[in-house]
This record gives C-alpha cells, sequence and structure tokens, in this order.
C-alpha cells in the first residue's frame, strides 16, 4: 500500500477528482491536492487534513511546486486537451509516472502522438485514460484476447441504468465537439475515419438476465483509442444503450446525487467486451455502482502496480498493454463483478 507516499492529484476537487482522492487516503498514500481553485482547494484539504497546492496549467512553475515531493502525478481535471499536455511536461521535468482519467478522444490521441517517443526514451511511464471509459473497457478486451496475438474485431458495449453527467462531463464533451466540428470518428481497416452520417442504431445482446437491449453503434469512446494501441485488431466498435445516450445529450439531465456513505450515485453499469477471429468468439463482461466513482479503484490500483514494478512496458501505455489485465480486472472485485468467459480458446 501507499505507506505515506505523496502523490498529487490535479483536479483534486472535482466530481471524479473527490472520489480519486478518497480511494488513494483509503490505500495508505497522502494525497497532494492541486488545482487553480484555491478555495475549493483548502476545502477538500481541510476534510483530510492535506497540503493544498495552487496550480495551473498556464504556469509551469506553478506546476513544479505542485508536484515537488511526489513519487506521481494523477491528472483529474477537465477539458483534458487543456491540461494534458502541461501537467505531463510537468511529471517528466520531475521524472515522476503520469497517469490521467481522460475521456477526451482527441486528448488521448494526442497523448500517444505526441508522448510516445519521449517517454519511452526517457524509461518514463504515462498511462492516459485510466479510467471507467478507456481504462476498463481495454482491460476487459485484453483479458477477453487470452493467448489470441490478433484478431478481426473488437466490440464494446455499454449499458448503464442512467448517465448523469457531471459539470466535467458536459465541459469535456463541448470540448471535443469543438474540435471535431461536425464529424464523428471510428476506427475501422486499421485507421481513423471521420464520418458525417449518423451512427447506426442497433440491438446489442448482454449477457442474461439483462439481454437484448437497444444501443446506438460506433458511438465512441476512449477505448477505441486505447485497444487498437497494443493489440493487433483493425476494427473496435463502442456501443451505449439509447436510454444513456439520451440522459448525457439533454442539457437539463441532472448532475449526479450521493446514494450511499460513499458518495456513490445509484447509477449502475455493465460493460461487455466481445473480441472476434475467425469466427471464433470470446466474451469479458463486468459490472458495478457509478461509472465516475470505479474510476478511482482503477487509477489507484494502476498507481500502485506502477510504483511497485508490476508493469510490462515502458512509454506511453494504455492499461491492457502495460498491466496484467486478468491480474488487475480480479485485484477490483471488492468494486466489480467480473466475468471472464472466453469462448472457442
Amino acid at each position: 500500500m501507499g505507506s505515506g507516499q505523496l502523490v498529487a492529484v490535479f483536479g483534486a476537487y472535482g466530481h471524479t477528482g473527490r472520489f480519486v482522492v478518497a480511494e488513494l487516503a483509503a490505500r495508505g498514500y497522502v494525497p497532494v491536492p492541486s488545482g487553480r481553485n484555491a478555495q475549493a482547494l483548502q476545502e477538500l484539504a481541510d476534510e483530510y487534513g492535506l497540503e493544498p497546492r495552487v496550480a495551473t496549467v498556464e504556469d509551469a512553475v506553478s506546476l513544479d511546486r505542485a508536484l515537488a515531493g511526489t513519487v506521481a502525478v494523477i491528472n483529474c481535471a477537465g477539458p483534458f486537451a487543456t491540461t494534458t499536455g502541461p501537467v505531463i511536461e510537468a511529471a517528466l521535468r520531475a521524472k515522476i509516472p503520469y497517469l490521467d482519467v481522460a475521456a477526451e478522444l482527441e486528448a488521448n490521441l494526442d497523448t500517444f502522438a505526441h508522448y510516445r517517443d519521449r517517454a519511452r526514451e526517457a524509461g518514463a511511464v504515462i498511462v492516459p485514460a485510466m479510467a471507467f471509459f478507456g481504462g476498463l473497457g481495454d482491460l476487459l478486451a485484453t483479458a477477453a484476447m487470452g493467448d489470441w496475438t490478433a484478431a478481426d474485431e473488437a466490440h464494446i458495449a455499454y449499458a448503464l441504468s442512467s448517465w448523469r453527467p457531471t459539470a466535467g462531463t458536459r465541459l469535456s464533451g463541448a470540448v471535443s465537439r469543438e474540435r471535431r466540428g461536425d464529424v464523428r470518428l471510428r476506427y475501422s481497416g486499421g485507421q481513423w475515419e471521420r464520418r458525417t452520417d449518423v451512427p447506426p442504431a442497433l440491438q446489442w445482446t448482454f449477457p442474461e438476465p439483462m439481454g437484448v437491449r437497444d444501443v446506438i453503434g460506433e458511438f465512441t469512446m476512449a477505448d477505441v483509442v486505447t485497444v487498437p494501441q497494443h493489440l493487433s485488431i483493425p476494427d473496435v466498435t463502442t456501443y451505449m444503450t439509447v436510454e444513456a445516450v439520451r440522459d448525457v445529450a439533454a442539457p437539463h439531465t441532472p448532475a449526479p446525487i450521493a446514494a450511499d456513505g460513499d458518495g456513490r450515485s445509484d447509477q449502475t453499469f455493465l460493460v461487455d467486451a466481445v473480441v472476434r477471429s475467425g469466427g471464433v468468439e470470446r466474451r469479458a463482461t463486468a459490472g458495478g455502482q457509478d461509472i465516475y466513482a470505479i474510476t478511482a479503484p482503477l487509477v489507484a490500483e494502476a498507481l500502485e502496480r506502477v510504483l511497485t514494478g508490476r508493469t510490462k512496458s515502458a512509454g506511453v501505455a494504455s492499461a491492457g498493454e502495460i498491466f496484467d489485465a486478468p491480474d488487475f480486472l480480479h485485484a477490483l472485485a471488492p468494486y466489480i463483478a467480473l466475468d471472464l468467459h472466453p469462448q472457442g480458446a
């Protein structure tokens, strides 16, 4: 466990950031809350008895102060199109690992494109999208692959009981839409396509008892960035239940409301990852509560494994590439219901 090690959390006072701070503290780390809002930082610091460090992405010196003496930094501050680059640069200067919980496709693509060579040459560890979107689906797809070295296609379907977006989700979505314009992204044939047509309305057969559900196909999430970075799969597609799409698109859908003592909402999720090769199918599924809260144990477990050397690579790496995917998923047993049931192995 953390044994009192200092871990910087940039954007610590945000909805997800607060879950991350609580999880790190529970694991024996000493979170160092950081961000631009001095009042919000102080309130969070007082709650946990921590030292707040005000920093902004426009001020590299303030970021260096925020990371001083820490063993790693976790970036929870969106929009990540703005924060990822400056915080990664600060982590490289400090020679500490960087992890983030970004779900923005463009920010994740930028991280792999801009920092892969530099991080590898420096022996640095950078783990983007270590969150519900990006990290969990990538781990499930990797676990489903098993001993396959390649597959024809990967499909990751999300069933959310509802999707009450945080202010951060709405802001990040707006930034992504501004960057993309009137196009959507799809990964097919081993390359990215910019599409202007309407994504298809389909049905997905989830494991029982959920069964068949209406979904929006090609609802491209961060997994479509992370999976092909390390798995030889030319077609990667993600799907979202139609109710969740309506929720996140509606301007008046309320933010998550705490429903238990840990601050989690009552929203539930099921993530169904299927890989196919030559007519053979393998599957891995995980279910749980609150897509924002589950990000905390995901990124905290990743941090522990990075700091204790339980990694398979250095440089910029997605979850399934740098960690033992089945072992990592089983370590999340207190938080998720896991079903690894490959067929045709």
